[in-house]
Order: C-alpha cells, then structure tokens, then sequence
C-alpha cells in the first residue's frame, strides 16, 4: 500500500517488458500479481508528473491485466466506460512512455482515442456509451469478441439502459462488465454469493444450463418451472435478479481486485454465446491509501509542482463564484432549488448541499433528466438552477427546447466550462453552447466578462421570468473585485469599456480582459456585450456608424456564434461594414493547456492584434459604406 506519490520513476523489470498485450499473453498467469504492483506504481508515478484522472485507473489494473490477457486483443474489442479508467490499458498497449506525456500538447489524450491507438477501439469522453458502441460492434460480425467495461457511475445514464435493454432482444456475443465502484449497486462479496458466483461462471454450469434448455424448451411448462427457479434462487443472493430480466447471463458480483478469478472467470465467459454481464466490485483508488480513503478528493490529481517562489494572486475560481452565489440566493429565495447531473464538486456545489440538501439534487450522469426535472419543478412555481457542464448540456439538447423552451419555463442554467477547457480536451470543450442555445426561441444568454460580472449576471438571469443560461469558463477569474450585492442588469444591453477610433471591439465573455490589452494597442473601442440573446443591437448601431472595422470575439465555436448574430443584425438593417468574427475555428482542438489552445486559436493577444492588423491593412482609405439608403 502507498501513501505519497513517487517523485522517482520506481523500478518495473516486468512491466518494461510488456510493449503490447501480446507480450502480457505470454506470462505466466502467477507472474500477473507482479505487473499489477508494477503498474500500479509507475500509474502513481506518471500521472504524479503530468497530471491527470486517476482513482478510477488505479480501481481497475487487474481487471485491466485479466482483459488483455484472455482477450486477444486487439482483434477483439474492447471499450470502455468512462473513459479516465484507461491509464493502465494505455500502459499495457504500447504507451507506458507516452504516459509521461499525457493531457499536453501533441501527448497522449486522457481518454480513449481512435486515432491514438489500434487498441482504442471507441472515443469516450462523455459517459455510458460504452454498451451501445460495443454492441453495434458485435452485430458487425466476425469472430471477434466485444466487451463493454461500464462504471464510475456511467450505468445510471438513460442511454445504458436504452443499450442494455436493445442487448436483450438480440443474440449479440457480447460481454458486459459492471465496475461497481461505488457501492451504487449492494455487493455480496461472500459466502454463498461467492460459491453461487462460481457455479455461474463455470464451463460445466453452462454447458448444462445449454443443454437443459435444449430438452426443457420441449415441454414449455417444465422449462419455465425451470427458469423461474434459477433466477428467483439467484436474486435471493445477488443483486442479477434484474439483468436475468432482462435477458443477460449474470455473474456476480465479484472481487474486481482478485486476478486469479478474474482470469478464470473472463476465460470461462469468453466462450459464452450470447449477452453476458460481469459484475465486478472494485475500490476506487485501490493501493493508494489517501484515495481509497477519499475517492472523490483524488478522482484527479495535479501535476506535482514545486513550491512557486512568489506568491501567486488568490483570484477565486468561476465555480466557486457560482457556488458563493448559489448559497446567497438561497437564503433570499425559498424558491430555488439546485440540480446537476453528478457535478457537485466540480461545479463548486459543495457548501450548497451542505446547507440546503433538501433543495439540493444530484441525480447522477443523466442530463436529459435533470433538465425535465426542473422543467417540471417550474410548472409547480418553483424556481431550479441547473448547473451543467456545457459540454454535457449538448446531451439534453431535446429536453432543453421542448420541455423547458418551447413552454417558456423559469429555469435557470448555469452554464460551466463554456469555452475551452485545456488538458481535458475537445470531449470536454464548451466549444458550442452560444450556438446551439441562440437559435432557441425564449432563450436569454448571458457571457459574463469577470467574475463579479458574473454573480451579477446569475442574478439577473435569475430573476428573469423564463429560460435563461449564464455561461463562464473553467477555472479562475480575472481578478476583478467582487461586489457582495446583487444588482439585475438591464437585459440585452453592453458596456463601452473602453472609447477609440477605426476599430470596435465587440467582446462576449471573458477574453474582454485580454481585448482591452489589443485594444490599448491598436487604439480601438471595447464593448463588453454581456447578452448573446437578445443582442444590444442599439449599441452595434452605434459602432457601426462610428468605426471602420467591427470585430467580434468569443470562446465559442465562430459557426453559429455571437459574431454570426451581429452579422446577421447588420444584414437585417441593410448596413455595410466591414465585420471580422474571432472565435473557435471549424476544428476540434486537442488537449494541451488552455493558454497554448487559445494562442492556437489566434485568441491571445499578439493572435487577435495580429488578425486586425491585418484586415485593416486589406480595408480600402477612407472606409465607405454604413446605412444602405
């Protein structure tokens, strides 16, 4: 058991052997313990110098070592679910160097990726996915074997059991593995369970059970006698009574820790026709004594930095921003009621559960329900803050326009991660929420410059009666002060933060910080436009009279985007001049730290001066054009 990180690479003879699963296949099955200590150590290790996911990684080596040592792999296809369980499988496949490469630029990604990897047999970055993919992988064909590891609480999304139960009406060979890793599901590790377990997952109780099947079926009445009492036999001491239900061949739960009868168990299955499913019981962050005490606390870890030797400026995180707010507009209104879909800490909801958890629901990784389940509490006069990734709001696309939108209920959206996220990457890029919420009838949509801009513009967006969305950006402010009081501001109005001459500068959202530096530099009017919907359409009137060039900027996919809406309002009213759109280009951006993605993007200073300098150079002496007559 280790209690600190490693700061030395530790010694691992055998795992430096291992450069694919081929190599582990050729161990012996008693010189499997070995790699799985070797690797939990160098795992420590590695993710100790980048950074990155790993309590879940550390919860899953020997399930890891069993896979690829009965699968062969990569012919047969593995995917997993959620994706930050995959540092081992990475490990055993090839990338035990690359490791020290994760989440940065040109590295590895921390989730699974096809182009990464022949191994990599699914991109996952969101969740519950896993079964769906894996199982259109078996109705492909061929002899390969899928399996689908599912866990980290990705089996309590609605798709899962949309996969699970289209899995019961086929005869996909196709194997899926339940990691209960937070006693979601109750475990009966022991005893009867464990012999009962055996008996399930062995050659000859399956053979039989085939067989039987194949004379009973013959007398109808004798056959369901038969099937009744094996199931109802099993829910008295496991928990498969419902994937028995449903058509799967249960087995479980099991020891996810116990390599040996993971081996045999896996080796048993594989040869299983049909839909199985493999329960397994891990611990979270298993052989690192901080994690498996707080699971939560060490889903993640920072790269180990040395001490800075000056003190860095204490500039609070836009999460927290929202949680300080949560919790003052709580105490003034009885109303409110808070939900996110399995995000509690990480979108700063901590101190609110704490002191209102009967205002307070977590309803797990099911979006498409949280969004319904607010929709619902506004018909009843409530008033719901939903706080949602951005990049996980997509994925209730559906229930935002028709269940909240198209009834024009008040439901508040406090909209997380929007723009780009670094190490995480474009899974977890918010990189389209201003285009996907502005074409939405009775949407209103706030960018917040600052972070007290952004406690003002909840509230206002709060006390809106109907839908509305704030979006901010991970991680910390602009450093600007925080005014305790909240004022509404005036909806669908900006701010000229700034007077020039030939260039103005339409900001929305945070980048306003860094557009006042350009704007410095090439003289020009900055705007912070604080509404995407509805659009202060009086104030782009005025700039567009007044100067040469207008520029609009975001962190926020330019397709669709807030500069697509100016653009759209100036042909509208027939006015010609000259726009230029700064924003996220038509790509993906991959994993690198969030300075390096923006300056990718051309969204750093020397990037957004160097683009107007360049279109001003393009405009013809003197500028023509403004109202259309």
């Amino acid at each position: 058991m280790l209690n600190e990180i490693p700061t030395q690479r530790p010694d691992t003879p055998l795992l430096d052997t291992i450069e694919s699963p081929a190599d582990l296949r050729e161990l012996k099955e008693k010189q499997l313990a070995t790699v799985a200590e070797e690797l939990r150590a160098f795992l420590l290790y590695s993710v100790g110098q980048t950074g990155g996911h790993f309590g879940a990684g550390l919860g899953v080596v020997e399930l890891t070592i069993a896979l690829h040592y009965i699968y062969q792999t990569p012919d047969d296809r593995l995917v997993w679910d959620v994706g930050h369980q995959t540092y081992p499988h990475k490990i055993l496949t090839g990338r035990r160097e690359r490791l020290l490469t994760m989440r940065q630029a040109e590295g590895l990604s921390g989730f699974p990726k096809r182009e990464e990897s022949e191994y990599d047999t699914f991109g996952v970055g969101h969740s519950s996915t896993s079964i769906s993919a894996a199982l259109g992988m078996a109705l492909a064909g061929g002899e390969r074997k899928c399996a689908a590891i599912i866990g980290d609480g990705a089996m309590t999304a609605g798709m899962a059991f949309e996969a699970l139960n289209h899995v019961a009406h086929t005869d996909a060979d196709l194997l899926v593995i339940l990691n209960d890793n937070n006693m979601s599901i109750s475990p009966n590790v022991g005893g009867l369970a464990t012999y009962l377990s055996k008996i399930w997952g062995s050659k000859f109780y399956n053979s039989l059970r085939e067989g039987s099947k194949q004379v009973l079926t013959k007398i109808p009445a004798a056959w369901e006698f038969a099937k009744r009492t094996e199931e109802h036999f099993k829910g008295f001491v496991s928990p498969g009574t419902l994937f028995e239900e449903m058509g799967f061949n249960y087995v479980g739960p099991i020891d996810g820790h116990d390599l040996p009868s993971l081996v045999r168990y896996l080796g048993n299955l594989r040869s299983v026709k049909g839909p199985k499913l493999l329960h397994i019981i891990t611990q979270k962050g298993k052989g690192f004594e901080p994690a498996e005490q707080d699971p939560v606390g060490y889903h993640a870890l920072n790269k180990l930095e040395p001490a800075p030797k000056k003190p860095v400026a204490n500039r609070p995180k836009f999460q927290a921003v929202f949680g300080q707010w949560l919790c003052d507009m709580a105490a003034l209104e009885p109303r409110l009621n808070a939900i996110t879909p399995a995000m509690c800490e990480g979108s700063g909801m901590v101190e609110f559960a704490r002191e209102y958890p009967e205002r307070f629901f977590d309803v797990a990784i099911a979006e498409q329900h949280a969004v319904t389940l607010a929709a619902g509490m506004a018909c009843e006069g409530l008033k719901p803050v939903v706080a949602i990734y951005s990049t996980f709001l997509q994925r209730a696309y559906d229930q935002l326009i028709h269940d909240v939108a198209l009834q024009n209920l008040d439901v508040t959206f406090a909209i997380d991660r929007a723009g780009l996220v670094g190490e995480d990457g474009a899974t977890h890029a918010g990189s389209f929420d201003i285009s996907y919420l502005r074409c939405i009838p009775n949407m209103v949509i706030a960018a917040p410059s600052d972070e007290n801009e952004c406690r003002q513009l909840l509230y206002t967006c709060f006390t809106h009666k109907g839908p509305s969305a704030v979006r901010y950006p991970r991680g910390t402010g602009t450093g600007a002060a925080i005014v305790p009081a909240m004022n509404a501001l005036p909806i669908g109005k900006g701010l000229v933060k700034r007077e020039g001459s030939d260039v103005a500068i339409l900001c929305f959202g945070t980048l306003c910080k860094t557009a006042r530096q350009v704007a410095e530099n090439v003289g020009a009017t900055l705007c912070d436009m604080r509404f995407v919907k509805p659009l202060d359409t009086a104030l782009i009137d005025d700039m567009a009279t007044r100067h040469r060039l207008l520029v609009t900027l975001e962190e926020n996919a330019i397709a669709g985007g807030a500069g697509s809406a100016v653009a759209e309002h100036l042909a509208a009213s027939g006015q010609i001049v000259p726009l230029l759109q700064l924003g996220l280009a038509d790509v993906f951006v991959n994993h690198a730290n969030q300075t390096d993605q923006l300056a990718g993007q051309g969204l750093d200073a020397p990037g957004i001066e160097r683009a107007i300098n360049t279109r001003l150079a393009q405009l013809p002496e003197p500028a023509t054009g403004r109202l259309a007559p």
